[in-house]
């Protein structure tokens, strides 16, 4: 058995908590962690007029940046790549959309921040 590392369980941390979030909004859950080859969509759901693809970053300091300025250019075209397949596989009729939730964890309490659109394929 592997054991994780305090970044691994922080970020497994901000992905409950992104998941309570997200059910409170009213969107319904899909799939968590869902793999596609070497992508993994952290939480895959649905709005009333969307399928949600949903990058979650949890940090637990601003001292090196904000959360969400972590995902890379290199991670946004493995998501939607990723996105692509399981929309191939899986045809669901309603529009795509690429979502951060942005989580801070300290010692102060949890700070968390929806970015809806926040990046478009071939953008």
């Amino acid at each position: 058995m592997k054991m994780q590392t305090s970044e691994q369980h922080l970020g497994k941390k901000g992905e409950e908590i992104a998941m309570v979030f997200l059910r409170k909004k009213g969107y319904s859950l899909l799939h968590s962690n869902y793999r596609i080859g070497r992508a993994e969509i952290d939480i895959i759901a649905e709005s009333t007029n969307a399928t949600v693809f949903i990058e979650v970053k949890t940090r637990s300091s601003l001292e090196y940046g904000y959360p969400e300025s972590f995902v890379s250019k290199k991670q946004e075209r493995m998501l939607i790549d990723a996105a692509e397949e399981y929309t191939f596989k899986n045809a669901p009729a309603k529009a795509i959309r690429f979502d951060i939730i942005a989580i801070i964890v300290n010692k102060n309490g949890t700070e968390i921040e929806h970015f809806e659109d926040a990046f478009w394929p071939y953008g």
